[in-house]
């Protein structure tokens, strides 16, 4: 690209079209530039550990964008009838992650979304694609210490019924970090803040990104 293409100071562009030459303003291309560039994502879609608070962020996410909000644990429970601790009772946690992987590819085929993911949805390929092709995707951590205190007692955690689920849960975010990272955009932390706080926070994270469209 010839050097100050986008300078100001230079005041017009020769352009070939159609075999005739137009004359056209270099700011109003640096301004279509700027404007592509700072265009907001359609979809925003939340991942991180189980307890973070991804549901209560994303509906305020939500409300600031001026987006729908969807959180893929609920919708899958409302479309099968059944909680996610009866899911893993009846059919097992494969059974739970592939019932997941339908709501997930369903809903990050919207537009104009915040999405709250479950935990471990990113350890199925097939949504980690989906999250980084149709999205701008929000990594939100806080340590488990954080988490251990916000999931206790949950009986809506089948993961965590076991006689250590501090241990538990140390080794399910351990294991599952290497894949939020892989589908982030931006990473942001959520410890010892409001919901209202992180939402303003990643806010304004995207705001401060180039987005350029994948979808």
């Amino acid at each position: 690209m010839p050097e100050g293409i986008f300078s100001k100071s230079v005041a017009t562009l020769p352009r070939l079209i159609f075999g005739r030459v137009f004359v056209v303003s270099t700011v109003a291309v640096w301004g279509w530039l700027m404007k592509l560039s700072m265009e907001l994502p359609e979809n925003v879609f939340l991942v991180g550990p189980m307890g973070v608070g991804k549901t209560s962020v994303g509906r305020q996410l939500a409300k600031l964008l001026k987006k729908q909000f969807f959180d893929s644990d609920r919708e899958t429970e409302l479309h099968a009838g059944a909680s996610i601790s009866l899911l893993f009772e009846l059919e097992g946690e494969s059974g739970f992650r592939a019932r997941e992987q339908s709501t997930i590819d369903r809903l990050t085929r919207r537009r104009g979304i915040v999405l709250a993911t479950g935990g471990g949805a990113i350890l199925i390929e097939e949504n980690r694609v989906y999250l980084m092709n149709r999205g701008f995707v929000v990594y939100l951590r806080a340590p488990v210490a954080r988490l251990a205190q916000r999931t206790m007692g949950d009986r809506n955690r089948p993961l965590l019924q076991t006689s250590n689920p501090r241990g538990r849960l140390e080794k399910i975010v351990r294991e599952r970090d290497p894949f939020y990272r892989q589908v982030a955009d931006v990473i942001v932390s959520a410890d010892g803040k409001s919901p209202r706080h992180v939402a303003n926070h990643v806010l304004s994270r995207i705001e401060r990104m180039p987005y350029s469209s994948r979808l």
